[in-house]
């Protein structure tokens, strides 16, 4: 999108938080779908493969959930701010015409 537009829009600061909250639910999933694939293996070589990458991959997600937190995109201790902050995301979206 044309950045003038972006800014008209107001959508210009919501580029960096919508990349960083995928990327945060990537994560997410990648630990969720590690830890169940290692509940899934019988070979212990593979569990140790995939319990090291289960490792890298929780790693992952904090650095990303810190992150957001910093950047005040994450309250996960305030679920009213939180919930506000989704609200405003919602609304943004809204505002965004079809391509």
């Amino acid at each position: 999108m044309n950045p003038i537009l972006e800014y008209m829009m107001g959508v210009n600061k919501l580029t960096d938080e919508v990349i960083a909250m995928d990327l945060h639910m990537n994560a997410k999933s990648g630990v969720r779908n590690y830890a169940m694939a290692i509940t899934e293996c019988v070979t212990p070589e593979v569990i140790a493969i995939l319990a090291k990458q289960l490792e890298e991959a929780i790693d992952a997600h904090e650095m990303i959930t810190d992150y957001l937190i910093q950047r005040g995109l994450y309250h996960t201790h305030e679920v009213n701010e939180q919930f506000q902050l989704d609200q405003q995301n919602i609304e943004t979206a809204m505002k965004i015409p079809p391509v």
